[in-house]
C-alpha cells in the first residue's frame, strides 16, 4: 500500500485530498504540526509527497527542501499561485510536478498514479526509517539529523539500520555479527566492539548521545 503525506492547511482540501486517495486504496496522513513538517515526513516515511506553497511558519519551497535532505521521494507542488515563477521555482527547489488550484480531483489522482508507478515500478522503493530525529535513508545509506549528513561506513550502516529497523527490541552480539559478516570464517567478537564503538563516537559527534544501548550479555538496543 502507498503511502501519501499531505502538507496542505486548508482543511477542506486536505480532507477531500485524504478521502478520495483512500478510496483508491492508498495510505494517507495529513500534516498537523507545520512547525516540523519534515519531522512528520520522516516518521511516515511516504512515497510521495503533496506539498502546499503557502503554509503557517515556513513555505512549501523551504520544505521541499528540507525534504530532499532525506529522500529522493515523488513531491508534488499544489498552489493557486500558478504563476511561471513559483512553478519554476517549484522544480528548481526538487519539485517532480506543479498542479494549479483549483484542479480536478480525478486529474490530481491520474498524476499521483502516474509518478508513483515511474518511481516504484521500475526503480524500486526507497526506505527511510527514522528514530528521534534521525532519518536512515536505505536507498542511498545516508543518515541525516537536524539537516546534517553523518557518513557512515559500510558496516556501520548495516549496524544502524539493523539496529533501527529493531527499535524497541534488543538484538544480540551474534545476530549482529551474522549480519555483518555472513561467512563460515571465524570473526573476533572484538571486531564488532570496535565497530560499534566507532559507530557511537560519529552519532554522539553529531548530538545523538546515547542512541545506542548496551543491554550486558544480551546485546545492543535502540530504546
Amino acid at each position: 500500500m502507498y503511502r501519501v503525506f499531505i502538507a496542505e492547511d486548508d482543511g477542506g482540501i486536505a480532507g477531500a485530498l485524504e478521502k478520495h486517495l483512500k478510496n483508491w486504496g492508498m495510505n494517507v496522513h495529513c500534516a498537523d504540526d507545520f512547525q516540523n513538517v519534515a519531522g512528520e515526513f520522516a516518521e511516515f516515511s511516504p512515497h510521495i509527497v503533496l506539498l502546499d506553497i503557502s503554509l503557517p511558519f515556513y513555505n512549501g519551497f523551504y520544505w521541499c527542501g528540507e525534504i530532499r535532505k532525506l529522500s529522493s521521494v515523488p513531491i508534488v507542488f499544489i498552489s493557486s499561485a500558478s504563476d511561471n515563477m513559483n512553478i519554476v521555482m517549484a522544480m528548481n527547489m526538487g519539485g517532480d510536478d506543479f498542479i494549479a488550484k483549483p484542479f480536478a480531483i480525478d486529474v490530481l489522482i491520474a498524476k499521483v498514479q502516474a509518478l508513483l508507478r515511474r518511481t516504484y515500478d521500475f526503480g524500486g522503493a526507497s526506505g527511510l526509517i527514522e528514530h528521534k530525529g534521525a532519518a536512515l535513508n536505505t536507498a542511498d545509506t545516508i543518515l541525516t539529523y537536524k539537516g546534517e549528513k553523518i557518513d557512515l561506513t559500510k558496516n556501520e550502516y548495516r549496524i544502524l539500520r539493523l539496529l533501527m529497523e529493531n527499535k524497541g527490541k534488543i538484538v544480540s552480539r551474534e545476530s549482529l555479527m551474522n549480519y555483518l559478516w555472513q561467512t563460515d570464517s571465524y570473526v573476533d567478537e572484538n571486531t564488532l566492539t570496535v565497530n560499534v564503538t566507532r559507530l557511537r563516537k560519529k552519532l554522539e559527534g553529531a548530538g545523538l548521545e546515547n542512541f545506542i544501548a548496551t543491554k550486558v550479555g544480551m546485546g545492543y538496543i535502540i530504546e
